[in-house]
């Protein structure tokens, strides 16, 4: 068994969503005995070669990641059905005949016309409304930031949505500067210093927490938080850990779990449980498929009553009695 995986566009090791992909791809492979190998894609117009790529050598599971390969993915699982395919942060929206819908009437059902496809789904605004209730309750200027990779990829614009709403929860009348890096798609997540000057002019502007929604472009953001000393959040993994290098201001993050999603995808390939369609990942799915990350050195700052306000947005996601997308609908920057 092999297990070949591609990354969207920017580095392997962002300290964020390739990198944390890559790790439960390996991960998974091991859990079944396969090997695994990565390529970087370089420019949007790879997508399809670098999946072909793995198709031509064998490869018996292929997992690509992001939004943006979700029509190469769809094009590549139905041209070989008997090669298993993965999608991180892709729900397969396709045409009764099996085809990537450009208009997105997703007429056809993906679970029967490409039962090798599974897209992986995380529903960002749910750890990103957790986290805005965090930045609301721990800030003193009642101006917060979110500093994202680019506006066309719905991921990012739910993740700063929900942390918009979940910070007006706490104080309707919070500020919320939101900007995003580039229109640029290899230029929105691979950017460092772009994200550090959008960071640094909110600062400017009265922000004294940042949550970063923008891959190795977020780190960036992230140093601009501990160079002023204010307080930073990370985003899709535990960015206390994966960059360590301002874990002295980085709170918590917006988590989702891609690594065990990852490998939970590919260990039930190799179990032969597997189905196609979407496997969505959020408060409800068990284990939860999304969450905040520790509070490691700066727990103190989390209050016994900012705690209850989590823990009770939390709950109230699982029990689906709180819709985190209002009153800012998560579909528009």
């Amino acid at each position: 068994m092999r297990v070949g995986f591609v990354t969207d566009v920017g580095q392997l090791e962002d300290h964020s969503f390739n990198e944390y992909s890559w790790l439960g791809a390996q991960a998974g492979a091991k859990a079944i005995g396969a090997t695994s190998d990565v390529i970087v894609t370089k420019q949007p117009s790879d997508y399809a070669t670098n999946i072909q790529t793995f198709i031509d050598q064998k490869f018996n599971i292929i997992v690509s990641t992001g939004f943006a390969l979700g029509d190469a993915t769809t094009k590549a699982a139905k041209a070989n059905p008997n090669i298993k395919f993965i999608g991180v942060d892709q729900a397969p929206c396709v045409t009764e005949a099996g085809d990537p819908d450009p208009n997105f009437g997703c007429k056809g059902d993906p679970a029967k016309l490409l039962p090798n496809y599974q897209g992986l789904i995380f529903n960002e605004a749910q750890p990103g409304y957790l986290v805005g209730i965090i930045a609301a309750g721990i800030s003193k200027s009642g101006v917060i930031g979110a500093v994202g990779g680019i506006n066309t990829i719905p991921a990012v614009v739910k993740y700063i949505k929900g942390y918009e709403n979940g910070a007006k929860s706490v104080n309707p009348n919070i500020k919320v500067q939101e900007l995003y890096v580039s229109t640029d798609i290899t230029k929105a997540f691979n950017d460092p210093a772009t994200g550090e000057s959008i960071a640094k002019q909110m600062i400017g502007q009265k922000a004294d927490v940042i949550f970063q929604v923008a891959g190795l472009s977020g780190t960036g953001a992230l140093k601009a938080a501990c160079d002023a000393k204010v307080y930073a959040i990370g985003v899709d993994v535990d960015q206390w850990v994966s960059n360590p290098n301002t874990k002295a201001c980085t709170v918590t993050s917006a988590e989702k779990k891609l690594s065990d999603a990852v490998s939970a995808a590919i260990q039930r390939i190799g179990s032969k449980t597997d189905k196609g369609g979407v496997v969505v990942n959020d408060a409800a799915a068990n284990p939860p498929g999304i969450g905040v990350s520790p509070y490691h050195d700066l727990a103190a700052l989390i209050t016994p009553d900012l705690q209850k306000k989590v823990d009770d947005a939390f709950n109230a996601m699982k029990t689906g009695s709180l819709d985190v997308c209002k009153p800012a609908a998560c579909d528009k920057p």
